[in-house]
């Protein structure tokens, strides 16, 4: 007899995209299983150890801000922490926290089983079943016969997707190092009419710490002054541990364009492509030949661990090759290697075959999250994550009324928006330079902008809402002090400026030389602020410096929107509109853009396309509003 269990939501995957499903549709009231193939992996970090950086650490704020939990594992698990692009404008600033890679598997694990309605099942998914001819989705089957019926399904496997290994010419089926791929989703939605690619990811050697001689290598030191990912108080505060930075040199080049025949990547036995932006040590050199070196990074694993890992050294060179490359750079001429380095293939599904919503758009009620769409990075695995499950449980709901963020509120949105419209042939990267709307959506004020809609669907509870308004209370508070608080005429020779008539602070914080810590001097609550408010401190200085640029880019936004909004009928036959080019209608055919702003982002869409689009749906808007009764 068949084993059956019944759920309102099911995910596929632990990594970071399914904690955050899973935790989402669990908190909004579904009754939800968690499916993974090793119940020890929740949560791991397949790659470097670290959460945050130039773009990720906006999407990571987000989340947290919206009511997920990767921002609460990395504050409570760092090694170091550290604020990225200090110097430059508020737009690009990024937190980055290196993370213990055990303390943080376990701490997400924690998180998982503390959750009421959350189930977990160590298995392997072999089939999905769907009904009807629209073939909605109604179950799962694992690999021993046991079915799991439920709703609505997440599908977050990562790299497993048919997952296979490379060491120089040696290849094994794997999802990462030491686990086995997972084989039979793939077919199963190719069989229900999706297209599915291969992409191409790597990771560098760990090293013994203790066979590295770190005397002559620079140091880089967490913040002295800690900042975090989640908006909640009273975070963890930690000793932190240093990085150290080596550098490839003459010896390293030489090896390893001697042994590019050795690779498998340049002897095309790799099918993937790989990311762009986190190239392998092989392509670094071969690419910018001009180089005479490349930074690297010594990080820590772990607290407890003398393991170390090589940031920007990974590649899939034969490990006698491996050996030798890394005995080439400074400080690690006795180095030994624990693991080496490898790289990974796996199958995924480009998104432009989802909605905004990360539903698939031929089999209602399943839902793609991270690498399987295409994407690099436990950030941007752990934003979709948390999209596709708040939608799948929604679903669930007798009336579907999903969540869709805009790429103009946030970046998780411009994640999206980017996935569903451009067709993506390798890894994809979140950047702040593919937000169009950096100064309105920075790391500082994702709260403002995000926690209300958490607080709206659920996933925000009472006591965090609270610790929201009271920190716009204070910011308000802040802004009015500002104003009423005046300095009498001085200069002020630490920034060389001057004033000559009474000023108050608000219109002095207007001069970009001058700055909190210029006026704490003068005034002792702004040197309060500045101490203990810091959170408050860079919201309100950061809208007064860029009040100007903040206001032009929400009145072109307003007058963008309502052309951008215009809806396309589902039901458009592209093929019958003679007067778009060719490119546009196979383009708009294969990517059914729900409105005229997605039109807008798919390559080779043309602003005489977007006329003719523009013009066919306002006239048919026009004549269906005629034909309304009055």
């Amino acid at each position: 007899m068949s084993y059956t269990e019944n759920a309102d939501v099911l995910v596929i995957g632990a990594g970071h995209a399914g904690i955050e499903a899973a935790m989402a549709a669990a908190k909004l009231g579904c009754r939800t299983i968690l499916i993974t193939l090793n119940l020890d992996t929740i949560g791991q970090m397949s790659c470097n150890p670290a959460i945050g950086g130039p773009a990720k650490s906006q999407l990571v704020k987000e989340v947290d801000a919206l009511g997920g939990v990767m921002g609460l594992c990395a504050d409570a698990t760092y090694l170091q922490l550290k604020t990225l692009n200090a110097s430059k404008g508020p737009a690009v600033h990024a937190l980055r926290a290196q993370s213990d890679k055990a303390e943080y598997r376990d701490f997400a694990r924690q998180l998982v089983e503390a959750q009421p309605n959350l189930k977990l099942r160590q298995t392997m998914i072999t089939q999905i079943l769907t009904e009807g001819e629209e073939q909605r989705f109604v179950g799962v089957v694992d690999n021993l016969g046991i079915t799991y019926q439920a709703n609505s399904l997440v599908i977050t496997t990562g790299t497993f997707l048919n997952g296979r290994l490379w060491v120089g010419e040696t290849s094994m089926g794997g999802g990462r190092p030491g686990e086995s791929a997972s084989t039979g989703i793939t077919g199963c939605l190719t069989k229900l009419g999706l297209i599915t690619g291969r992409l191409k990811t790597g990771t560098p050697p760990r090293l013994d710490g203790r066979s590295i001689d770190y005397t002559g290598l620079e140091i880089h030191p967490g913040d002295s002054t800690l900042s975090f990912f989640s908006f909640l108080p009273d975070r963890p505060k930690r000793e932190q541990l240093p990085c150290y930075l080596t550098r490839t040199n003459a010896k390293t080049h030489q090896l390893i364009l001697d042994n590019l025949h050795r690779s498998p990547m340049f002897r095309g036995l790799m099918e993937g492509t790989g990311p762009r932006y986190c190239p392998s040590i092989e392509d670094k050199v071969h690419r910018f030949s001009d180089k005479e070196s490349h930074h690297l990074f010594i990080e820590p694993e772990g607290r407890k661990t003398y393991e170390v890992y090589l940031q920007g050294f990974s590649t899939c060179l034969p490990v006698d090759i491996q050996a030798q490359m890394v005995r080439t750079l400074p400080g690690l001429e006795k180095a030994d290697m624990l693991r080496p380095a490898c790289a990974v293939e796996y199958d995924y599904f480009p998104a432009y075959q989802l909605d905004e919503t990360l539903m698939v758009k031929k089999i209602p009620g399943i839902f793609l999250a991270g690498q399987i769409n295409g994407t690099s990075g436990y950030e941007e695995a752990a934003a979709q994550g948390l999209i596709a499950g708040i939608n799948a449980a929604k679903y669930c709901e007798e009336s579907y009324q999903p969540l869709v963020l805009s790429r103009e509120s946030s970046y998780i949105g411009t994640l999206i928006d980017d996935l569903i419209t451009k067709e993506i042939t390798e890894p994809y990267r979140m950047l702040t330079s593919r937000s169009e709307h950096r100064l309105l959506l920075r790391q500082d004020n994702a709260d403002q902008r995000l926690t209300p809609i958490g607080r709206e669907i659920g996933l925000v509870d009472e006591a965090r809402f609270h610790v929201f308004t009271s920190k716009q209370n204070r910011i308000e508070q802040e802004i009015t002090r500002l104003k009423q608080t005046k300095l009498s005429p001085r200069s002020l020779p630490e920034v060389g400026e001057s004033f000559s008539e009474v000023t108050c602070l608000f219109d002095l914080l207007k001069r970009p030389a001058v700055h909190y810590s210029t006026l704490a001097a003068y005034d002792p609550e702004t040197a309060r602020v500045l101490k203990e408010e810091n959170e408050v401190r860079q919201t309100v200085e950061t809208d007064i410096k860029y009040a100007g640029y903040i206001q032009r880019q929400e009145q072109h936004i307003a007058r963008m929107s309502k052309s951008e909004q215009l809806k396309i009928p589902d039901s458009l036959d592209y093929q019958a509109i003679p007067q778009l080019s060719l490119e546009a209608r196979e383009k708009l055919s294969r990517f059914r853009p729900s409105h005229l702003g997605q039109a807008s982002k798919i390559s080779g869409i043309t602003p005489a396309d977007l006329s003719v689009l523009q013009v066919l749906i306002t006239a048919a808007a026009r004549k269906a509003e005629a034909k309304s009764p009055v």
